[in-house]
């Protein structure tokens, strides 16, 4: 991540792309945490940043929550909580504060130390580029920003001196003149408008400049311009006071000395300096008898009065833009200062030489020595000498070097005295000759500084090594948009056209800039999507390349195999054996799976060097390096494999062998405290889990394929891989059928399956004795951990569909519910078979749950017992029975699930804890509940299930009262569920919001996001009291839309299916409530008084909670006005002796009294 709070406060991922952040004072904390990364901030210290006139009353709880909300937005990992603090887990350099102030020391730096105006300016351009508005914009109190705005001021003063001095005093005086008007009394910004004015040969209007700020001085503050404003209108005043006098001195303040003697460009013979002329030696840009002025402020050097150096070397301009690589640049920049060795490294077609040649530009005297050319290690010094221009001789590879030369020696004697810049470029082919060189010159030439480019290091000592990684999505995009340009004239208009091409384009060519071009080329033939869709064949699509450059840089495979020919046969061996890795390995995978074995490591190193194989810290322990090839090298080195078929196909074992036995490690620890490393593992590893897979599938090996998914089936519930999960299931199921065909045909079944596999619904079906199948037990299991995977993916119930039906009744006949099988998963889901059939409309979940917790009792472990446990809790809590038995439920789960661990079931059961406490009215517990269930989900990356709670946290502050932290829960809930595809968790934020609607008045905006809620309620899952509360919201709406009479007819119907569903007796309760209140509306006080008593007896100890309690105390108070108070009491007393079905007979009356009257509107159509 990286972090800028110079303007308002700004979060990107490492694309570049921009994390949404909220509110204000989601801002307002980041700022305070950014301007202190990496260091422990006080939480008074926060809360003063954060609220200073105003604290809220419970500061550190307010303060709590807003950190909970900036984690769900950076991620959980950035913020750690220290012992009354909170940290930025950040490095500064990731906040551009601390950025800026780097630049602007090193440019600083560069005008003190090196007398560099070029680096200084470019330094402080990209320095002040950072700026997007006021520091610190986001903190109410903005007096921190003070430091921050003083620096930048110093750093436009010194960026202003850099461009003075490099001869832009033109181009300065209009922003010079906007500044000086702006701070009128800034003495040292009138300073260098005087100076730009007088080196633009506008000697007059310096002065007139002069008199303007000493009048301003004079008349508003009363004083006189200060020492450095005096001298310089003495020198406009006295041209002849600043030029240098015989000796090389002049007067003044300050002497520099003389003209030195410089050798001349070609090294041969030393000659006079050429004469001094403007800042930066521009023609035209000043007069050699200019005076020579003092420094603007003490901070800066005075400039040495022969500073103009001519700019010496061979660096060309390049034909084409640069694009990218700001970072890079300055970074290798800081490296040229710091060190006089820099390499940088990087496959083929990364941009090394264009990025080397770039960072060589803010050196005056640089020369370039390419080397690829060369076929022979001993013409390395000759191709140098030819490079600085100290023969005449054109390089012919071919011919030994004269012998009366000595290029070394040659080299040493023109390099000792000078300060150069030595750019050896493409060294890979003849690293050893350029190593050697590169330590023989740096260790007799003090002046000089190498900048090379390889595939691999040098390996000399002192050597800094600098990756060059590929382009960053925007600039891969800016720079195939730019290319794109130059191929066709309509490139903008096609590229738009098509946003994901190019997204695709730039991803799949891996960031690579000369793949990016060659891609861009083919513009002229092919549209962006022809050139994503080919991208499979992309040796033979990216041939386009210039004919000007080396015949290895036309092409894409011309590229890559200039690397391979540079490999030994062991290296080339294991390129062809990692490349059976998909994503990536580390080293215990590599050994275990390449040929090499004990030489693995060695092997890799050489790999990694030639940058053939990336090497970083895995992430989740930086104590291990991962490995993994661009898309391009895996892409050519599986061709490569291809050529030895017998090698690939042992490859391919050994990859599948150790793909199981890492499943076989992580499966139990995945239910396990141990859970967290091992969940980031397959992670990591999931591409090869899925290679090995679709091996299995490919050369129809079922048993391995079955392996390989029950091993992975709790994994992909968990961590909502779900819909994967289920695709790899059903493949091995259609393998099956298909191989069973092909078996009662008589014909062999090693052969992979047809497209069109059998349904294997149907044959499962038609199978009249499945049991007598030896694969039976395993196919059951995969049918089971099919159904478990896809239960969230549709409605509960498959009444219209006779197939389904008969499928899930024979799972449920076959699968077993005792014994081992049904004590493990995926066996433990069996009663989901009869749940999915009817729901729970006839089904005894109790009887159903108490069977196979009893199983998992006498055959499972701990794990197993908690998962039924739990499925029992939260079934109970969704049924009738008032939750008997919840409770010690919950109190043996809560002691399972911390003797286990597993932070899912932790999750779980503070989660069922939640459920209860609501269902009882006991907010305050149930916030407590759900907030930790929330935490532990987090933890363990159950995206599924965090959403949910989140939007439960939104319900409760809503029924507290809290408007504006409900309607914020929401929006967080939303964003997680669209971002984790959790359709429920949709509906049931649409519902509350549609409830909330309906309070404000706005019944045409609750009924649309009803129907977003019910359309939702068709892509998931919803549990039957989700569907009575639909119905609930229905009814309300209704009523605010067509009248109380149309309204109570939804209201009975709902609550009609809500008592076919056994639904728990709260959710009963809430709709005789709320139908209550129609009916009071229609002037039935008495049948509303014996419903609203009804319910109360239904809900038992558990109160009405916020807002439905104010409108059923205005329904008893209307009822008692039009009742009296003995018959109020009289129907009270009725409907206590109210079951559901009595009380839906009574509704159902009413009903056919208002159609009698003709009192029921029809509702409006959904």
């Amino acid at each position: 991540m990286r972090y800028a709070i110079l303007g308002p406060a700004r979060a990107e991922n490492d694309e570049g792309t921009p994390v949404p952040l909220g509110g204000p004072r989601l801002r307002a904390l980041l700022t305070a945490l950014a301007l202190r990364a990496d260091r422990p901030v006080p939480v008074s210290t926060l809360v003063d940043d954060i609220w200073p006139a105003t604290p809220p009353e419970d500061a550190p709880a307010a303060l709590q929550a807003l950190v909970a909300r900036l984690r769900r937005a950076l991620g959980r990992q950035t913020i750690t909580s220290e012992p009354g603090a909170y940290r930025l887990a950040t490095a500064p350099a990731t906040v551009d504060l601390f950025v800026f102030e780097h630049l602007l020391k090193d440019a600083k730096a560069a005008l003190a130390r090196d007398d560099d105006p070029a680096t200084a300016a470019t330094a402080l351009r990209e320095a002040l580029s950072l700026w997007r508005g006021p520091a610190l914009a986001d903190l109410p109190d903005r007096t921190a920003a003070a430091r921050p705005e003083a620096l930048h001021a110093e750093a436009t003063r010194t960026r202003i001196e850099a461009d003075l001095r490099l001869g832009l005093a033109c181009d300065l005086v209009p922003e010079l003149r906007e500044l000086t008007g702006a701070h009128p009394y800034d003495e040292p910004l009138h300073a260098l408008l005087i100076r730009a004015l007088h080196e633009a040969g506008r000697t007059a209007e310096a002065l007139a400049a002069y008199e303007t700020v000493r009048r301003a001085l004079r008349d508003t503050l009363g004083t006189n311009p200060g020492r450095e404003l005096r001298a310089l209108h003495a020198l406009l005043l006295d041209p002849d006071a600043g030029r240098p006098s015989s000796n090389g001195s002049r007067p003044g303040p300050s002497t520099s000395p003389g003209p030195a003697a410089r050798p001349s460009p070609n090294g041969s013979h030393p000659g006079p300096a050429p004469s001094p002329g403007p800042a930066g030696g521009h023609p035209g840009a000043g007069h050699p008898t200019t005076p020579q002025l003092p420094p603007p402020s003490p901070y800066l050097p005075p400039p040495d009065p022969s500073a103009p150096r001519p700019r010496t070397g061979n660096l060309r301009p390049r034909l084409t833009s640069f694009v990218g690589r700001e970072r890079e640049l300055e970074a290798i920049r800081s490296d040229l200062r710091r060190t006089r060795l820099v390499t940088l490294t990087g496959p083929g077609g990364s941009g090394k030489t264009r990025l080397a040649e770039e960072a060589a530009t803010a050196h005056p005297r640089a020369w370039l020595a390419e080397l690829a050319p060369l076929d022979r290690p001993e013409a390395v010094p000759g191709a140098v000498v030819s490079a600085l221009g100290l023969r005449e001789t054109a390089l012919i590879t071919h011919e030994p070097a004269a012998a009366q030369d000595d290029p070394v020696a040659l080299l040493v004697e023109h390099c000792a005295q000078r300060d150069l810049l030595l750019i050896l470029d493409n060294c890979e082919h003849v690293i050893e000759a350029a190593a050697d060189l590169a330590e023989t010159l740096l260790t007799h030439c003090p002046g000089l500084t190498i900048l090379a480019t390889s595939r691999e290091p040098l390996g000399v000592p002192g050597e800094t090594v600098r990756p060059v990684e590929p382009l960053l999505p925007a600039p891969a995009h800016r720079l195939f948009a730019d290319r794109a340009a130059s191929a066709r004239p309509d490139a903008d208009t096609v590229l738009r056209a098509d946003p994901e091409a190019v997204d695709e384009i730039c991803h799949r060519l891996d960031g690579l800039p000369l793949a990016i071009e060659l891609a861009a080329a083919r513009l002229r033939l092919l549209t962006p999507r022809q050139i994503a869709d080919r991208l499979d064949d992309r040796f033979r699509l990216l041939t386009s390349g210039s004919r000007t450059a080396l015949p290895r840089q036309q092409t894409l495979r011309a590229v890559v195999d200039w690397s391979w020919d540079l490999l030994d046969e062991a290296e080339r061996t294991m390129l062809r054996d990692v490349s059976v890795f998909a994503g990536g390995w580390d080293l215990g995978a590599a050994e275990e799976v390449c040929a090499g074995g004990a030489t693995a490591a060695d092997l890799l190193g050489a790999l990694v060097d030639k940058s053939l194989v990336v090497a970083t810290p895995y992430e989740h322990d930086p104590g291990v390096m991962r490995y993994r090839m661009l898309e391009t090298i895996h892409e050519y080195a599986t061709e490569r494999a291809a050529e030895t078929p017998a090698l690939r196909t042992a490859a391919e074992l050994r990859h599948t062998t150790w793909v199981r036995g890492l499943l076989a490690e992580a499966e139990p620890r995945l239910r396990s405290a141990e859970q967290l490393p091992w969940i980031h593992r397959l992670e990591t590893d999931l591409d090869n889990i899925r290679a090995a897979l679709n091996r299995a599938l490919t050369t129809a090996d079922e048993a391995t394929a079955t392996h390989l998914v029950l091993s992975m089936g709790w994994f992909w519930w968990l961590r909502n891989f779900r819909q994967e999960g289920a695709q790899w299931v059903d493949g091995i199921l259609r393998l099956g059928a298909t191989l069973d065909a092909r078996a009662r045909h008589h014909r062999p079944h090693s052969v992979a399956p047809p497209v069109e596999a059998p349904d294997p619904v149907a044959a499962f079906l038609a199978d009249p004795a499945p049991t007598r199948h030896p694969r039976h037990h395993p196919r059951m299991a995969l049918r089971l951990l099919h159904l478990a995977l896809i239960a969230e993916s549709g409605p509960i119930g498959v009444p219209n569909d006779p197939q389904a039906r008969a499928y899930i009744t024979r799972l449920r006949a076959l699968s077993g519910h005792t014994g081992p099988a049904a004590a493990r998963f995926p066996g433990l889901v069996w009663p989901l078979t009869a749940y999915m059939l009817d729901g729970t409309a006839t089904v005894d979940i109790r009887t159903l749950m108490d069977e196979a917790v009893a199983n998992c009792r006498e055959h499972g472990g701990d794990w197993e017992l908690g998962f039924t446990l739990m499925l029992r809790t939260h079934m109970l809590v969704d049924s009738s029975g008032n939750m008997l038995g919840v409770e010690d439920d919950l109190t043996e789960l809560r002691s399972i699930a911390d003797r286990v661990g597993d932070r899912w079931m932790r999750a779980q059961v503070r989660s069922a804890a939640g459920e209860a406490a609501m269902a009882r009215g006991r907010f305050s517990e149930a916030k407590g509940a759900y907030e930790e269930a929330l935490h532990l989900a987090y933890e363990v990356g159950a995206n599924a299930e965090s959403p949910f709670l989140i939007a439960r946290l939104g319900e409760i502050a809503y029924r507290s009262g809290d408007r504006e932290a409900a309607l914020a829960a929401l929006d967080e809930a939303t964003a997680a569920a669209d971002r984790f595809g959790v359709p429920d968790s949709r509906a049931f934020v649409s519902l509350l919001r549609a409830h909330m609607a309906l309070d404000d008045g706005d019944h045409v905006q609750a009924r649309a996001l009803w129907r977003s809620a019910h359309e939702e309620t068709r892509r998931g899952t919803p549990p039957p009291q989700f569907k009575a509360f639909l119905d609930l919201v229905d009814g309300l709406v209704t009523t605010a839309e067509s009248g109380p009479a149309a309204g109570l007819r939804r209201l009975t119907e709902a609550l009609r299916t809500a008592v076919d569903n056994r639904c728990a007796e709260t959710v009963i309760a809430a709709l005789a409530d709320s139908a209550a209140t129609v009916l009071s509306r229609l002037g039935d006080h008495a049948r509303a008084v014996r419903l609203l008593a009804a319910a109360n007896r239904w809900r038992g100890d558990h109160p009405c909670a916020l807002p439905e309690h104010d409108e059923h105390e205005r329904t008893r108070t209307a009822a008692l006005t039009a009742l009296g108070g003995p018959r109020h009491d009289a129907e009270a007393d009725r409907g206590r002796t109210y079951t559901p079905r009595t009380a839906l007979a009574d509704l159902s009356e009413s009903l056919g009294s208002l159609e009698s009257l003709g009192s029921l509107e029809a509702p409006e159509a959904l």
